[in-house]
């Protein structure tokens, strides 16, 4: 039988290889190029200062990973124009004009172009110029739709602070107005202790009647927000939330079953989900692996073991590190076959590197594994 050949993979763009050209150039010296590009906007254009934080490592951070992503795809328009969306409709909490966009480009330009000097040229420029205009447009016009539609963020009340363990703590919120969501999604959010400060949580429910939403926090060394949420969030106390986002949601049209894997507070969007099942009525099976370093980091598996009481369909599987030894990917391996399943992992950006590659080894293509960005998780437990 003859060998059946691959489809040829599609050349890149001429842009494309000079982007990526540049981000390879400026790789090595990334710090110093995003210095230098804050540094240029606030000296010419201080009235912008006012839109970022007063301490600026994590907005760094930020902006050369959503470069290297929109360089990384920027032949792949589908996956390129709803990064830019997201990123658009995001912006709006921070204040951000369509007026903003020229002055950040320029910088940008003006950065890029001193850090790669050795491969600077006319051509290069001109590359990043259509690929900012194309990137800057994106976003406007996607902010410009969600206005129509929605504020550019929500306050909301703490109704509820429930200490589970020294660190990790369940908040409950209630919106000022109706907060649209799917079960699986995340949110952005800000305390009154650090303005301007923003990190992302996933909802630890589905959508509920009363319109009520639960985050589950876990403090982590040197995180403000987290920090302040955990040990200084109390009932009255209003903090803020951007536009819900990720694409972690359930495909109801299948009837496939559901393999969730959940580290530490990465159970709390997995709860979302089998609530979402459970509301739809649907009687597909829901595999749930909750993965924690020692019993004492189970804070949830009490709800856990009442949804399972609850739905015949559903399956929880703790899985200790520090009791049996085995990581999640590990015990996930044991069990299956997953090949009929769409799968599920939240947690740790590690967690979902390995999980992912052990659900390809055991047969689930690439298509069904969900997951919410790994980009978008490294910052989120500050």
């Amino acid at each position: 039988m003859p060998a059946q050949r691959s489809a040829p993979t599609p050349q890149p763009s001429p842009d494309a290889v000079l982007i990526r050209r540049t981000m390879t150039e400026v790789g090595p010296v990334a710090d110093k190029v995003t210095s230098y590009f804050y540094a240029l906007l606030f000296v010419r254009h201080p009235d912008l200062r006012s839109l970022f934080p007063a301490a600026m490592d994590t907005q760094r951070d930020r902006l050369l990973k959503a470069l290297l992503t929109a360089a990384e795809h920027i032949d792949n328009t589908p996956v390129l124009v709803d990064y830019l969306q997201n990123l658009g409709r995001g912006h709006r909490k921070y204040g951000t004009r369509p007026e903003h966009y020229p002055a950040v480009g320029e910088c940008l330009i003006g950065s890029l172009s001193r850090f790669a000097s050795a491969i600077w040229d006319a051509e290069t420029e001109a590359a990043w110029v259509r690929a900012y205009t194309t990137i800057s447009q994106v976003m406007i016009d996607a902010a410009a739709v969600d206005e129509l539609r929605a504020p550019a963020w929500w306050y909301a009340e703490v109704v509820a602070h429930d200490l589970r363990t020294p660190d990790i703590a369940v908040i409950t919120v209630r919106p000022d107005q109706p907060y649209p969501f799917l079960a699986g999604q995340y949110t952005s959010l800000e305390t009154p202790w650090w303005p301007r400060i923003w990190r992302h949580y996933s909802f630890a429910s589905a959508p509920r009647s009363d319109g009520l939403l639960s985050f589950h926090v876990k403090a982590v060394p040197a995180g403000w927000v987290s920090n302040a949420l955990v040990h200084r969030a109390r009932p009255g106390d209003i903090i803020r939330l951007g536009p819900p986002a990720g694409s972690m949601t359930v495909d109801h049209t299948t009837d496939s079953g559901l393999l969730c894997l959940g580290g530490g507070t990465g159970i709390a969007p997995i709860k979302a989900l089998v609530e979402d099942v459970a509301e739809h009525g649907e009687r597909r099976p829901v595999e749930v692996f909750y993965g924690a370093r020692t019993d004492h980091d189970l804070y949830d598996i009490d709800t856990m073991l009442r949804l399972q009481q609850s739905h015949p369909w559903l399956a929880v599987r703790p899985v200790v590190d520090q009791r049996a030894h085995l990581h999640l990917p590990d015990a996930v391996r044991e069990y299956g076959p997953w090949n009929e399943y769409d799968a599920y992992l939240s947690g740790p950006p590690g967690m979902i590197r390995s999980g992912v590659d052990a659900l390809r080894e055991a047969g689930i293509p690439s298509d069904r594994i969900r997951h919410d960005s790994v980009e978008e998780l490294v910052a989120a437990g500050d």
